[in-house]
């Protein structure tokens, strides 16, 4: 059954992918959902677009030609426009560095191929719905010297310039930070933040991980050596 989107609030969604049949596929699928669908046939059309477009979701192929899926993502996360917007990538190729190299320049999700229409709108509508709810509940979380705004992903510490962080790493942060010094496994927090009906590896945890240390130092978010990560709200 299609969703109801009034033309003016239709999420929009950007496809990327060299085989013309996937992209029919998936035009037809989010067309009829009511999303609002552009296309693209190689990584630099796509780039083009998205300034312009500046879409909700990209669902991007990382097998193509000249310009390919995962160089084609960190070139898009560059544009400050395209931060927040959530990224899913397309492969035909189910080896661990396919996941963790898409993860590692900012994809929020992953799906191998052949892709199955049903699912995967189900798994985009699920999306904006969680979307939409989180919109509606607590906006900020003010701890030690971070301010956490959901509202537009940014992290401001000691008060000095705002950090707008991808999606993944936000929302990893957001969870962690809400419970404070509570420890969670790698497979508690990709049901969290993933979900419980997507496959990606423990190791996208420790990713995630990694890159919010890079940008925010290593003194909020502490490992517990065989069992997971938490927040820490003490100083050392």
């Amino acid at each position: 059954m299609s969703t109801a989107k009034s033309a003016a609030s239709a999420p929009k969604v950007l496809v990327v992918d060299d085989d013309s049949d996937i992209v029919e596929l998936l035009e037809y699928n989010l067309t009829k959902e009511g999303y609002s669908v552009l296309t693209a046939s190689n990584g630099k059309k796509a780039i083009e677009i998205a300034k312009t477009f500046i879409p909700d979701l990209i669902l991007l192929d990382i097998m193509m030609p000249q310009l390919d899926g995962i160089e084609t993502g960190r070139m898009l996360r560059q544009n400050p426009e395209i931060k927040n917007t959530y990224i899913l990538f397309l492969t035909a190729r189910s080896e661990e560095y396919s996941e963790v190299a898409a993860f590692d320049v900012g994809a929020d999700d992953y799906i191998t191929k052949p892709i199955k229409p049903r699912a995967l709108m189900s798994r985009i509508n699920a999306l904006f719905r969680r979307e939409a709810q989180k919109a509606e509940s607590g906006d900020t979380i003010e701890i030690l010297d971070l301010s956490i705004n959901r509202k537009n992903y940014t992290v401001t510490q000691a008060g000095e310039k705002s950090t707008v962080l991808p999606k993944k790493e936000f929302e990893l942060l957001f969870f962690l930070a809400q419970t404070p010094n509570k420890v969670f496994s790698r497979d508690e927090l990709l049901q969290k933040i993933w979900g419980a009906d997507i496959y990606v590896l423990e190791r996208t945890v420790d990713v995630h991980i990694r890159k919010l240390r890079e940008k925010l130092g290593d003194t909020y978010i502490k490992t517990l050596k065989g069992v997971g990560y938490m927040f820490s709200n003490e100083r050392e």
